[in-house]
């Protein structure tokens, strides 16, 4: 008797291979630099990494508690009140993910039901919608428009329904490289304030920020960060993201809610990694502070090298990303330019049409500079002969 083969129906079946994994084949494929993936080329803090050993050699290799280990998360409610002059509960406000995918996924399926609406903003990181599909929400995608790639207010208004119940924010931006500022900050809090609409504010680049005044984190805000969830990497800031540890900030019954997904989807996260980064808060919280710094040189160092090349860079604000506007180079679109350039030039990059849901036309392409300096100048060099 023969058999058929079964194939399930796709519940996403608009999606493939990202274009990060893609990016990188054709990057290995070819001998290409690569500055698509958003990973570093060099590895994280001695410390960090000789504290996971010393704890897997104790013997701390059970499970953790479900919601994170103590020592790591009073360490976070330490490091956040430095940083943003609020101190959260250990105990029902955070939560450890793995990796700030993680965290985001449960914000979304926490808050979202059937037929609610979500709004982000374009170019957005590609694990959002998604995510909205997965439970049922419609997602509304609000363009932002180079070079400056600031919220239109008065379109974020009009998008707003009854239906509407998450607003997803994401500062420093990936992939735009801008900053919010805290009067963004105050502007969506008097939008939302006389509504009954939560926000996820994804912060992954949190210590990688340049604006001038800093980083605007939801978390100094006292009225909305009591509607939000703030998510955070630990890869991002320790340079570690094959560590896939994140997490998220909430208040109290948001968390509950939170955590009834975690606890089935990922459960705990491990355990020796996690006091191994409690030990670097602890010890090192001078790693953190000194990220913006440590990030520009690399950001001015590739923007310094493109200098010269028919490759116009535009402003970086934060994350660990530039611009660079190809218009004076070619006519392609800019995946088709993308993949040309990584298989006649050897220097593989992330076209922005990819984190938009509409058409975007703009010749732009995405480089990620957290490389060594090696790797940045090698790379100019290339784009130099555009």
């Amino acid at each position: 008797m023969s058999t058929v083969a079964l194939i399930p129906q796709s519940k996403l079946p608009a999606l493939g291979t990202n274009i990060f994994s893609q990016m990188s084949a054709l990057a290995q494929k070819h001998n290409a630099i690569n500055l698509s993936q958003g990973f570093p080329d060099f590895d994280g803090p001695e410390y960090l990494r000789q504290r996971l050993s010393v704890h897997v050699a104790e013997g701390s290799n059970q499970y953790a508690p479900m919601t994170g280990t103590a020592a790591l998360r009073n360490a976070i409610v330490d490091k956040t009140e430095q940083a943003y002059g609020y101190r959260p509960d250990a105990e029902t406000d955070i939560t450890i993910t793995s990796g700030a995918t993680e965290a985001l996924y449960i914000a979304i399926t926490a808050l979202v039901s059937p037929g609610d609406e979500v709004i982000s903003f374009d170019p957005s990181y590609d694990c959002y919608a998604p995510a909205v599909q997965l439970a049922g929400g419609v997602s509304k995608r609000i363009q932002l428009l180079p070079p400056e790639f600031r919220v239109d207010w008065s379109k974020l208004a009009d998008q707003i329904t009854d239906r509407t119940k998450v607003i997803i924010i994401n500062t420093p931006h990936n992939p735009t490289a801008t900053a919010w500022s805290e009067q963004d900050v105050e502007r969506l809090w008097q939008i939302v304030a006389e509504r009954n609409i939560f926000v996820i504010s994804d912060e992954v680049y949190e210590h990688i920020c340049f604006a001038q005044d800093g980083h605007a984190s939801v978390l100094r805000h006292p009225q909305l960060r009591q509607r939000a969830i703030t998510v955070s990497s630990f890869g991002k800031t320790f340079h570690m993201t094959g560590w896939r540890v994140g997490y998220c900030q909430a208040p109290a019954a948001i968390s509950a809610e939170l955590r009834k997904i975690h606890q089935f989807l990922t459960f705990a996260i491990t355990t020796p990694v996690q006091l191994a980064l409690a030990d670097m808060l602890r010890e090192h919280p001078e790693h953190w502070q000194a990220l913006p710094e440590f990030y520009q040189a690399k950001r001015d160092r590739l923007a310094q090298g493109l200098a010269k090349s028919r490759l116009k860079v535009l402003p970086s604000e934060g994350t660990y990303f530039l611009l660079v506007d190809y218009s004076e180079v070619s006519d392609l679109d800019d995946v088709a330019f993308c993949q040309w350039l990584v298989e006649h030039v050897g220097v593989a990059a992330i076209p922005l049409s990819v984190f938009c849901a509409d058409p975007f036309p703009h010749k732009l392409i995405r480089l990620c500079f957290a490389k060594k300096e090696a790797t940045l100048d090698a790379a100019a060099e290339r784009l130099c002969q555009l």
